[in-house]
């Protein structure tokens, strides 16, 4: 595969593009739009553009007092900024008055590297997913988050959009099918599924072409919406190949394989493993160095599938 953007350049310079569609977005940013990426809107449209400082508490407020009066708003941050230092702010001043607003989380995960654990969202899937009239969307590649943005920027509701800081491979072509809330399915198989989204999405799809050459054929579903989730995917995968990996850049508790291990309960259960950061912060690194040493990897994937099927030695 083909290495692209990071998702947080895509959301940047998509972001500028809706921004021309739509001449009542506005968008706030934690003096960090250098990073977030809002900087390509801000030079497009600074009359739209307000550095609130960093206050993410007030970053909160101010989009929720400018979606309430009519304004199609959009603030930026780091995910563990925005998520976890202005909670109660998304809680009551966005979540419950359904306003529309929505948040963008950058340099999710621990694929943040050297920046280290103060900086690095690993629970921010989880949180988002808490507050009821979110909608939560995290896109693995420069056109998938492309075209979130534009799905996103059509809709009324709140949502929480995640962005990474390194570079990702490119899982999909220009003109492919993106809708908000309909998992992508970007391999067949009928032996187990695996299910991931954000840049997890390319490990998934190494463990299965490495599966392949084991005889095992893995489905690989990108669930880039964690809410609404794709039920039918789930029971579809649960049905049709009676095994599920979930892959996730994220605490193990409340994410992705959260609601997917619930989706699959309620409908059809089988057989499951999860590949996450497990119950703990991650230290300052490369990203290649964190990822291998928290079990993010194709390796990790592949090893939870094999013991699935029953192929490992």
């Amino acid at each position: 595969m083909k290495t692209g953007k990071s998702t947080r350049e895509a959301f940047g310079l998509a972001l500028a593009k809706v921004g021309q569609e739509y001449a009542d977005i506005v968008v706030l940013d934690g003096d960090v739009h250098n990073s977030t990426r809002t900087e390509h809107f801000a030079k497009k449209f600074p009359q739209r553009f307000f550095n609130v400082g960093i206050a993410e508490s007030n970053l909160v407020g101010a989009a929720a007092g400018m979606a309430s009066s009519g304004k199609r708003a959009w603030l930026a941050s780091f995910a563990a900024f925005v998520m976890c230092n202005a909670y109660d702010q998304l809680r009551m001043s966005v979540a419950f008055p359904c306003l529309d607003v929505k948040v963008v989380g950058t340099h999710a995960g621990i694929s943040i590297g050297e920046d280290g654990p103060s900086q690095m969202g690993i629970e921010d899937v989880g949180l988002a997913c808490s507050l009821p009239n979110f909608t939560v969307v995290v896109p693995a590649d420069e056109p998938s988050m492309e075209q979130a943005v534009q799905a996103l920027a059509r809709t009324k509701t709140p949502a929480y959009l995640r962005a990474g800081r390194p570079n990702v491979p490119i899982i999909y072509e220009n003109g492919f099918t993106f809708k908000i809330g309909k998992a992508n399915q970007v391999r067949e198989g009928k032996d187990l599924t695996i299910v991931a989204n954000g840049l997890m999405v390319a490990p998934a799809l190494e463990a299965a072409d490495q599966l392949a050459s084991q005889g095992v054929q893995a489905r690989v579903l990108d669930m880039h919406t964690v809410k609404p989730l794709d039920d039918a995917a789930v029971l579809a995968a649960a049905r049709e190949t009676g095994r599920i990996v979930v892959a996730e850049e994220h605490l193990l508790h409340g994410g992705l394989g959260s609601a997917v291990a619930m989706s699959a309960a309620r409908q059809h259960p089988v057989p499951m493993r999860f590949v996450g950061v497990n119950d703990t912060f991650a230290e300052s690194g490369t990203p290649e160095g964190l990822l291998a040493k928290y079990g993010l990897t194709a390796a990790d994937i592949l090893r939870e599938a094999q013991e699935l099927v029953g192929k490992r030695k």
